[in-house]
């Protein structure tokens, strides 16, 4: 544990970083057993800057939900309190910048690493089943709170801790241990302890480096410090000098530690850095272009390989390397637009998912306000599907299903866009779109689905469909949001069964609807 005298100093310091308010209250009102959902959201609602951030992710591809949160209420009872607790604490830490005075310590590289680290532990404890991954995102990219607590706290012993380092006279923990008495996981664990950190959190920082030390019973905790202990050794594969050695040890010590397949490491390795990119857009840091880790490991092997040969040698070496680097860049570049598809499209009816609709549809709004446009967005449901599923099988639906979905896109215009928004429930965002027009796509849609039969194998089907129409001009209306126009057309659909299924009505204010 950190030494009294050097905690005294830290904590009466006055670069010690302060937790934000709302984070403050947060923590306390999460640890009290009488505390509300409703609390929990009142609280964070005060914050709009926060609340729009935490809306921002919770409907983002982190959580992949299949439908729209629109309110922090809705995020706290769909996330869980310790998962929206760990969105709070996490913009309130990459907040944190540098202190007072000019430092060696890189306090850019350092939140680059730490919430690549949050994001690898988070990609490592969701192959461990029944684990709870509710906090491990925030216990990994806390995991070094501690060297940041140093950096500012201390700032000219600390600068003495980072030249040892750098002269290879210690590892950190050592240079920290001889240099300031403490190292970064007691301090780290002293710190938010005062803040009142609750255990789940504080396990992680104390003993990230050495799991096999907690000495408590809880096995989701313990999972939880494996996970992070484990995604120091892989960040450490994107950002060291020896990529190798780190991935060797990675490999072992995951079977190990959580009994990791190769199937689940290979997983983990290939989707790292491009995680690591879509967390930065997420929580507002710039994460600097990441290589994938088999791009890193063949230039170590190149440079291993380069070690010992003689000009001549090195040259041809160089050239045939270069090559190959290539051709594996090229493959690289094939395979992330195969997985960029993954993530983006529904694999059953190979339309855009729901995930891809929220994006495109907060493109398409910015789109229509700064071009001062219209936008139309329609919501289409198959009728009694569920009794067609029941009636002729969940196989016979899927067909339906593509079949349903291939007619759509084949009747939108090519700059339309066409989403499962989830179960037989499908979206189409319609750019540039009047509400006369809207209302013609919509009763054409609705027609050719009325007249089209669909084949499975020998048997021949008719469906029909309800379709919910709004539209809006999003630079003119003074209270408009993505959830608001979403609502509207999801109003009209429901009007639309409501009169009867098989037709198109378009929402309107005060409740008007007008039918086709």
């Amino acid at each position: 544990m950190a030494d009294t005298q050097l905690l005294s100093t830290v904590l009466a310091s006055e670069e010690l970083p302060t937790l934000p308010t709302v984070a403050s209250k947060l923590i306390t009102l999460t640890s009290r057993e009488d505390t509300t959902l409703s609390d929990i959201a009142a609280l964070i609602s005060q914050d709009i800057s926060l609340s729009a951030k935490i809306l921002k992710v919770a409907n983002s591809a982190f959580y992949s939900f299949p439908q729209q949160i629109g309110s922090i209420k809705q995020a706290v009872s769909i996330l869980g309190t310790n998962a929206v607790r760990s969105l709070v604490l996490s913009f309130s830490f990459l907040s944190i910048r540098d202190g007072s005075q000019k430092s060696r310590f890189d306090f850019a590289t350092f939140w680059e690493r730490s919430l690549a680290a949050a994001v690898a532990s988070k990609l490592i404890l969701e192959k461990v089943k029944g684990a709870d991954t509710e906090e491990v995102f925030i216990s990994g990219l806390l995991q070094n709170l501690g060297e940041l607590i140093f950096a500012r706290t201390f700032h000219e012993k600390y600068e003495n801790v980072i030249e040892a380092v750098a002269d290879s006279q210690h590892d950190l923990v050592a240079a920290e241990e001889s240099l300031l008495g403490a190292n970064h996981m007691s301090i780290g664990y002293a710190v938010a302890k005062h803040w009142s950190f609750p255990e789940a959190l504080l396990a992680p920082l104390r003993y990230h480096h050495d799991p096999a030390a907690y000495p408590g019973k809880d096995q989701k905790i313990l999972a939880t410090i494996k996970a992070v202990y484990l995604s120091d050794l892989l960040i450490n594969i994107l950002f060291s000098t020896k990529p190798e050695d780190y991935h060797k040890q990675f490999r072992k010590e995951a079977k190990a530690l959580l009994g990791l397949t190769n199937e689940d490491i290979e997983d983990i390795l290939e989707k790292v850095h491009i995680s690591v990119a879509q967390a930065g857009d997420y929580f507002g840091l710039k994460v600097k272009h990441t290589k994938s880790i088999q791009e890193i490991l063949q230039e170590a092997n190149i440079r291993l390989s380069l070690l010992n040969l003689d000009y001549d040698q090195m040259n041809k070496q160089l050239i045939a390397a270069k090559i190959e680097l290539e051709n594996l860049t090229r493959e690289l570049e094939r395979k992330n637009k195969i997985l960029n598809n993954l993530a983006h499209v529904d694999g059953l009816t190979e339309v855009y998912n729901h995930r891809y609709f929220q994006n495109a549809l907060d493109r398409e709004i910015n789109r229509s306000i700064r071009q001062d446009a219209t936008l139309s967005l329609l919501l289409i449901d198959i009728d009694n599907f569920k009794e067609f599923n029941d009636t002729y099988g969940h196989q016979s639906g899927d067909s339906v299903l593509q079949q349903f979905a291939a007619l759509l896109k084949a009747s939108l215009r090519k700059y339309d866009t066409l989403a499962r928004y989830g179960g037989e429930e499908f979206a189409v965002i319609l750019p540039a779109t009047e509400q006369e027009a809207a209302l013609l796509v919509a009763e054409k849609l609705r027609e050719k689905i009325d007249t089209t039969i669909f084949t499975v194998e020998t048997d021949e089907h008719h469906i029909t469909a309800s379709i919910g129409v709004s539209t809006a001009r999003p630079g003119i209306e003074d209270t408009f949001s993505k959830s608001d126009l979403i609502s509207r057309s999801d109003q009209a659909l429901y009007e639309a069964k409501k009169q009867g299924r098989n037709r198109v009505c378009l929402w309107g204010p005060k409740k008007k609807w007008f039918q086709l």
